[in-house]
C-alpha cells in the first residue's frame, strides 16, 4: 500500500516549553561544559582586551592570555559539538544539516534512565526469542515446532516495562469496531489495548511514531492513549519520501526489544500470520534501535525536512562491518540492525537492501525466504520499472553456486495477479541434473468463516534464513519498499559450535519454522495458481 500527502502530527504549547527548557539537561554534560566554558573564557579575554594603557609587558601577558582564551573556547567548542548537535545554538558553529521542526529533539526517559541503562548495560545478558501469530483453524502449522504466541510475548514485554515503550507501527487497529467488525477474534488486541493504558497508570511513558495519513481511517486507538498520556507523532513519509512508514518494532526501557512483521492490529494476533523476533536484557542492541525510532520521532514534528546529514547523535556503530558480539543465551552471536530507506539511514547505519544482500551472497548451502510479496519491479510509481536486485542474487546464489534456493510466497485475496510471471520465470531456472534448485509456492491461508474480516487470512511473514544467518524484516520484497518506504531488519548469525546441548541456533530455529510452513498442506506449487483469485481457499 503506497500512501501520499497529509500533515505531520500537532505539538501543543506546553511540549514545545517543555522541550526549549530542557534542551540542556538533554544534551548531556559536555554541552553544559561547552557553553559554560564559552561564556567563562569570552568573560575572561574580554577582560585581557581592557585598558589600552598598559605598559609593554602587562601588554604581553595579556596578549598570551588572550590566546590561551581562544585555544580553550576552541577546545570546549569542539567537545560541545562532539557530543551534542543541540550546541549549535550555543555559538559553537559546526556545518551541519539545519533543524527545522525540532530535528535534534528526542524522546525523554524517566530521569532515573540513564544510570538505570548503565547499569543495565554492565549486566546485559541478551536472550533472544522467535515469536509468531498463527492464524485462527490454521491447525496442522500449529503444531511443533512452533514459536512464542505473538500475543504472549507483547503482553510480557508489557509487564517488564519500567520506564518507557517506544513503539514504531505503520497504523493501529486493536479493536473490532475499529473496522466495523463484531469477532471474538479481536479480544486480545482489545486486551493489549487495556494493557497500553494500564501502563500509562502506573507512569510508565509510552511514545509512538506513526505514518500519517493512516489507512486505519476509522481507529480511535492513538486518541485514546493520548488521552491518557502517551506521546504520539504521525510521520508524513508520503511527503518527506514518497513512501509510508512500514517499520513495526518495539523499545522497552533501552533495553528490551521487538521487531517483525506484526503491525498494531487485533488482525496480527489471530487472523494473520505473522513472525517476529523478541530480544531480551540487550541495553546495547536496544539503544542502537532507539537511534532509529528517533529519526522517526523528529520527522514527526511540524514542518519537519529530510536533513541533509543527520547530526552524530543518530550515528550507529553497529552494523554489517562491525556487528554487536556478544553471547545470546551462552551462544556466540553476531546481530545488528539495518534500516531503509537510505535517506533514513544516519552514519554507520546498513541499508536494509545492502544486508537483505549481504546474506544472500554469504550462503553456500541453502536459502530460504517468506514474503507476502515478491515483485521485481517497483509497485507504486508508475510507469513501473523494472529492478532486478533480488531477483539476481536469488538466480546467482542457486545457478553460481548451488544453493537450494526455496522462495515462499503469500496468495490470498488482494494478491495482484502480475506477480505470478515473475515466479514462474525463478521457478524455470530449477534444473536438478545441472545442480541449479529454485523451488517457488504459494503460502493460502484458508478464508473458511473469517469472510467478514477484510484484510486478514494471509501470511505476512518478512523473513529469510540461510546456514550462516538469519534475517527478519518488516519488508515487502520490491523497489519501493527500500527506496522509499521505512522498514528495519534485524540480522543474527549463532555458531553452532558454540551452543549447549539442547541449544539451537536462531538460523536453525527458523529453518525449522520455515520447513514446517514449507511441507505443510498450505504450501502450494505454482501449477494452476494463474489467476490471484485461486488463492481465495475456502477450505
Amino acid at each position: 500500500m503506497s500512501v501520499k500527502g497529509a500533515e505531520g502530527g500537532t505539538e501543543d504549547e506546553e511540549e514545545v516549553a517543555r522541550r526549549g527548557s530542557s534542551r540542556l539537561q538533554r544534551g548531556g554534560r559536555w554541552e553544559v561544559i561547552a557553553v559554560t566554558a564559552c561564556k567563562l573564557t569570552a568573560c575572561v579575554c574580554g577582560k585581557a582586551k581592557m585598558n589600552a594603557k598598559a605598559g609593554p609587558l602587562e601588554l604581553q601577558v595579556r596578549g598570551m592570555l588572550v590566546l590561551l582564551c581562544l585555544g580553550a573556547v576552541t577546545l570546549t567548542c569542539l567537545l560541545g559539538l562532539r557530543s551534542s548537535p543541540s550546541a549549535w545554538s550555543q555559538g559553537c558553529p559546526e556545518e551541519g544539516p539545519a533543524r527545522p521542526g525540532g530535528l535534534g529533539s528526542r524522546v525523554d526517559w524517566d530521569p532515573r534512565g540513564r544510570e538505570a541503562r548503565r547499569r543495565h548495560q554492565r549486566k546485559d545478558s541478551c536472550r533472544l526469542v522467535l515469536v509468531e501469530s498463527i492464524p485462527q483453524d490454521l491447525r496442522s502449522v500449529a503444531g511443533s515446532p512452533a514459536a512464542q504466541p505473538l500475543a504472549q510475548a507483547w503482553m510480557q514485554l508489557l509487564d517488564a516495562a519500567r520506564e518507557s515503550v517506544h513503539v514504531a507501527s505503520f497504523y493501529w487497529s486493536l479493536t473490532g469496531p475499529d473496522i466495523g467488525v463484531n469477532d471474538s477474534s479481536s479480544q486480545p488486541g482489545e486486551a493489549l489495548l487495556q494493557k497500553l493504558q494500564q501502563l500509562l497508570d502506573r507512569n510508565v511513558s509510552l511514545a509512538v511514531a506513526t505514518s500519517t495519513p493512516t489507512p486505519a481511517k476509522n481507529s480511535t486507538d492513538l486518541q485514546v492513549l493520548e488521552s491518557r498520556g502517551a506521546q504520539v507523532r504521525h510521520v508524513p513519509m508520503g511527503k518527506l519520501t514518497g513512501g509510508v512508514l512500514h517499520s513495526k518494532f518495539w523499545v522497552v526501557d533501552g533495553r528490551h526489544i521487538y521487531v517483525g512483521s506484526a503491525n498494531m492490529d487485533w488482525r496480527s494476533l489471530t487472523q494473520v500470520k505473522e513472525l517476529g523476533a523478541v530480544i531480551y536484557n540487550c541495553s546495547r542492541l536496544a539503544q542502537d534501535l532507539e537511534k532509529t525510532f528517533q529519526t522517526y520521532w523528529v520527522l514527526g514534528t511540524p514542518r519537519a525536512v529530510l536533513p541533509k546529514r543527520w547530526p552524530q547523535n543518530f550515528s550507529s556503530h553497529i552494523n554489517r562491518f562491525q556487528p554487536l558480539r556478544d553471547h545470546f543465551d551462552g551462544v556466540p552471536t553476531t546481530v545488528y540492525f539495518s534500516a531503509s530507506p537510505p535517506s533514513l539511514c544516519p552514519h554507520g547505519r546498513t541499508r536494509d537492501l545492502d544486508a537483505l544482500l549481504a546474506v544472500m551472497g554469504a550462503a553456500r548451502e541453502f536459502l530460504y525466504a517468506s514474503v507476502m510479496e515478491y515483485f521485481p519491479t517497483t509497485r507504486f510509481r508508475h510507469p513501473a520499472s523494472y529492478w532486478p536486485v533480488l531477483d539476481t542474487a536469488l538466480r546467482v546464489a542457486a545457478f553460481s553456486r548451488g544453493v537450494r534456493v526455496r522462495l515462499l510466497v503469500s496468495c490470498w485475496l488482494n494478491t495482484d495477479p502480475r506477480m505470478f510471471p515473475f515466479l514462474r520465470s525463478l521457478q524455470a531456472l530449477s534444473n536438478p541434473a545441472a545442480n541449479v534448485s529454485m523451488d517457488v509456492k504459494v503460502f493460502i491461508v484458508p478464508v473458511g468463516n473469517h469472510s467478514n474480516i477484510p484484510f486478514s487470512r494471509v501470511n505476512h511473514s518478512k523473513f529469510m534464513v540461510t546456514e550462516k544467518a538469519a534475517y527478519i524484516g518488516t519488508s515487502n520484497w520490491s523497489e519501493d519498499y527500500f527506496s522509499s518506504t521505512s522498514g528495519v531488519g534485524l540480522v543474527v548469525s549463532q555458531r553452532a559450535s558454540g551452543a549447549q546441548p539442547g541449544v539451537s541456533t536462531v538460523q536453525e530455529q527458523l529453518r525449522q519454522l520455515f520447513e514446517r510452513d514449507w511441507s505443510s498442506r498450505y504450501a502450494v506449487g505454482l501449477d494452476g495458481q494463474a489467476q490471484g483469485q485461486d488463492c481465495v481457499w475456502q477450505g
